[in-house]
């Protein structure tokens, strides 16, 4: 799921570039009289590599705008290798991850002291990239980590049906969808009721789903952090 930030951060790139590609689901940007648009959403990743390819033997920069986020499930893994193997040169400019954007927009912290350490990024299998076999969903879930799913929101009730034996159903659920832009929408429930929520509802994309009881936490302690007895760097012994 592309941030509003990315767009933000990418920019600068966008205006003294020649060209753009980006995928159709991306909301549209302004862009320089003399630059050419290409939608990447009917394309394959050879046409893809021949736009880089053309262009920079022209000269031109190529502004390829990413609908997800750069660091995961973003398939610019096979993007940068065909540059490379082309010797175009490349930089990446990220912008503020789904995830993070959803728990700002949650008004949430993932990590809760004695709650959930740690945030798992996954998703479903799918047509266009099966799971590892040791990748299984129960498995993220036996940890109590708070589970971030990426590209799952069509695959609701098997998450629901998988996650309620090791979660159970009284579990925190969020969905987020399209965070950061104006037409942002969130629908908070539980395993138990959130497949009825979303039923009502018109998300089909562009969303992530949040799972995990630091989602509502309130009776936890207070991280050690910021307390008078704990010694650290900035705040030594007789500075509370």
């Amino acid at each position: 799921m592309c941030t509003s930030s990315a767009l933000v951060q990418a920019l600068p790139t966008l205006l003294r570039s020649v060209a753009a590609t980006c995928s159709g689901n991306v909301q549209s940007v302004s862009m320089p009289a003399r630059a050419r648009l290409v939608d990447t959403a009917p394309l394959t990743l050879d046409d893809i590599e021949a736009e880089c390819v053309a262009a920079h033997a022209a000269g031109q920069d190529v502004a390829r705008l990413q609908s997800g986020d750069l660091s995961v499930f973003s398939a610019v893994a096979e993007q940068i290798r065909r540059l490379e193997r082309h010797g175009i040169p490349y930089t990446l400019t990220p912008g503020v991850p789904a995830f993070a954007a959803a728990a700002a927009l949650l008004g949430r912290e993932l990590t809760v002291p004695e709650v959930a350490q740690s945030v798992i990024l996954t998703r479903m299998p799918g047509r266009a990239s099966p799971m590892p076999a040791a990748e299984r969903l129960q498995a993220f879930a036996a940890t109590g980590a708070t589970l971030v799913l990426h590209l799952a929101i069509q695959a609701i009730n098997t998450i629901v049906a998988e996650l309620t034996p090791v979660y159970g159903g009284d579990c925190p659920v969020a969905v987020v969808a399209r965070a950061t832009w104006p037409e942002e929408r969130i629908v908070r429930g539980t395993l138990a009721d959130i497949g009825a929520k979303l039923a009502s509802e018109q998300i089909e994309r562009t969303a992530i789903i949040l799972i995990g009881r630091a989602l509502v936490a309130e009776d936890f302690r207070d991280s050690a952090l910021y307390d008078p007895t704990y010694r650290r760097r900035f705040r030594g012994e007789g500075k509370p």
